[in-house]
């Protein structure tokens, strides 16, 4: 038997207070029985003062029933309990690997780039995972630690927030940005590790080959997610252009051709367990991290467990105490006297 905290220890001891009702009821059934016999005049005894003893006839035996039910109180042992609970988490350290290469400028995800729409989605998976540590890698012509893998959920999407185009050299070094990924989970003592590489081209720069980072992967036993972004092929463009005729620098869109390596990004999810997704908008980018946040779920551990305090002493004192007060009170004289 337990309220929030509090219970009784021995609750079948709670039966003894129901005989204290019983006992009085018993009790005023004799004494009401004991008046049956009539006599003339008995109405204008009713008017005469009554003796206080008379009143108070029934103070010993009420005093005893109080005593009876803080008794079984007392022997049903209540305690009050405090809760601590014990949280473990085995957890999955995650580097998100994002493409900053210029070619996320495209404009195939209307009304705003690849880029600005995946650092919305990576922010929304990052606030999901707020029990395992989780890490941001960028790359283009080379590749570059935003953030080791962490738990401060706030530090990590501020360095999301100052991901830009243009803050590395152009170019798609998909090996490197593996690579640089891995160093950051060399370390890890998580349960599981994942790498989500973010990218919308083909590996053209970086010194390190995607097969070798891939290699190195399995061997580490990190799963890599990877993460086709854009429509490919003619999309819309802002590129930079002189003013032929002013001489000054202006921005225009045009169409051009940019091709995803599906086959490269299939190879690497393949050999190291992981999943190859390819999102052509932002509602279908959504639905890979949601999907990738499902396959990589933590293990929560909780352990709940009361510490008890006995809180029966008081009570067993004021049964005592009742119960020497009906038999004091007895003793003097205030005990229940024919009507």
């Amino acid at each position: 038997m337990d309220w929030a905290g509090f219970r009784f220890q021995d609750p079948a001891w709670l039966w003894l207070a129901l005989t204290a009702p019983l006992v009085l009821a018993v009790v005023l059934l004799r004494e009401r029985s004991g008046r049956a016999v009539a006599f003339p005049g008995a109405a204008r005894l009713h008017r005469l003062p009554t003796s206080w003893r008379v009143r108070l006839r029934h103070m010993p035996m009420a005093l005893a029933a109080l005593g009876l039910v803080a008794g079984a109180a007392a022997l049903a042992r209540p305690q009050h309990g405090s809760l601590r609970e014990s949280v473990t988490t085995r957890g999955v350290d995650v580097v998100v690997a994002l493409d900053v290469s210029g070619s996320m400028a495209a404009q195939d995800f209307q009304p705003r780039n690849r880029l600005e729409v995946a650092k919305e989605v990576v922010a929304e998976f990052v606030r999901r995972r707020a029990s395992d540590r989780v890490g941001l890698i960028v790359f283009a012509g080379r590749s570059l630690t935003k953030s080791p893998p962490t738990t401060d959920t706030a530090v990590l999407l501020r360095q999301l927030d100052d991901v830009r185009l243009q803050m590395l050299p152009d170019g798609t070094a998909i090996g490197s940005g593996l690579a640089t990924a891995l160093t950051r989970l060399r370390r890890s003592e998580a349960k599981s590790r994942v790498i989500v590489l973010v990218t919308d081209g083909a590996n053209n720069a970086g010194e390190i080959d995607p097969a070798t980072a891939t290699d190195m992967a399995r061997a580490m036993e990190v799963r890599v997610y990877t993460v086709g972004v854009g429509r490919g092929g003619q999309v819309p463009m802002p590129v930079q252009v002189r003013d032929p005729f002013t001489g000054q620098t202006v921005e225009r869109t045009v169409t051009t051709e940019v091709q995803i390596d599906e086959k490269l990004l299939e190879r690497i999810a393949e050999r190291t367990g992981g999943e190859f997704f390819r999102a052509t908008d932002p509602e279908s980018l959504r639905q890979i991290f949601a999907r990738i946040d499902e396959l990589e779920k933590s293990e929560i551990e909780h352990q709940a467990f009361r510490r008890y305090r006995d809180l029966y002493p008081p009570v067993l004192l004021a049964a005592a105490a009742l119960f020497a007060a009906a038999a004091l009170v007895w003793a003097i004289g205030l005990r229940v006297v024919p009507a």
